[in-house]
């Protein structure tokens, strides 16, 4: 059975890329423009979760997954930030993510990046692609 990713972008163009980068790597991926989707995770059920850090929603992909690793029944769903932003690596950190991706990133790195996450223990650790 295939891994299932919840994808979460804003970008059209790069969620397009990402979903079909993902499912090309034998990914089952569920995607969405927004964080809407998080509440149906009980029907999705995703192993790991990608979510950009800059979304046209009210919060942010780092207080989305913050949420998420406070609450006992999402805590243990791998979360991986997707940004930009300059600081990723602590912003990942103050959100208890398990893993960032940087903005621009190869393509090619996607699937290593998120098999080492989802190979980690349960500590933090984080795999940076740049």
């Amino acid at each position: 059975m295939a891994m299932k990713v919840m994808l979460i972008e804003d970008n059209q163009d790069i969620l397009d890329i990402l979903e079909y980068a993902l499912t090309d790597n034998g990914y089952e991926v569920v995607s969405s423009t927004n964080a809407d989707i998080l509440t149906r995770l009980n029907l999705i059920k995703p192993d790991i979760i990608l979510i950009d850090e800059c979304l046209c929603d009210v919060d942010t992909g780092s207080i989305h997954c913050q949420r998420l690793k406070s609450q006992k029944a999402t805590e243990n769903i791998p979360v991986m930030l997707l940004s930009a932003y300059p600081h990723i690596e602590e912003l990942a950190v103050t959100a208890k993510a398990d893993g960032y991706i940087k903005k621009p990133f190869d393509i090619h790195e996607l699937s290593p990046a998120i098999q080492f996450t989802l190979n980690q223990n349960k500590s933090v650790s984080y795999s940076p692609v740049h």
